[in-house]
């Protein structure tokens, strides 16, 4: 059964609610759970919570139901991911084939319209992606 996800008020319940999706591998209610976030607000909620996990569900949520729907959404989450603590480290550590994983995503969002970004924007935050 789906998780149901209301939207978290601070950086404990948003652990909370990220550490029950992770834990269930539910990608359908991450996606819930970024729909209902402001992308802006990712790195305080984040806090130094960051790891590879939820880097990837994230990403993985992402792309299967966000990307499609709202890129410009998806774009703004990755975007914001970026300045999350923890995350270049979290980045180093990532397989070759997570890394791929997110590549999918990026390949994705340049083959959307989106006003929120343009193929530069996508291109140099593909640069900070290391990819």
């Amino acid at each position: 059964e789906k998780l149901r996800v209301s939207k978290p008020s601070n950086a404990y319940d948003f652990g909370q609610v990220v550490n029950a999706v992770n834990t269930n591998k539910d990608k359908a209610a991450c996606a819930d759970l970024l729909t209902i976030t402001d992308p802006k607000t990712l790195p305080v909620l984040l806090s130094n919570k960051l790891e590879g996990e939820i880097l990837l569900i994230f990403i993985q949520s992402l792309e299967r139901y966000v990307a499609g729907k709202d890129p410009g959404l998806a774009y703004q989450h990755l975007f914001y991911l970026s300045k999350a603590e923890r995350f270049k480290v979290v980045l180093a550590l990532l397989s070759k084939n997570e890394k791929e994983e997110v590549q999918q995503l990026f390949d994705l969002l340049s083959k959307s319209q989106s006003d929120q970004y343009s193929l530069e924007d996508l291109e140099s935050l593909k640069m900070v992606y290391e990819l």
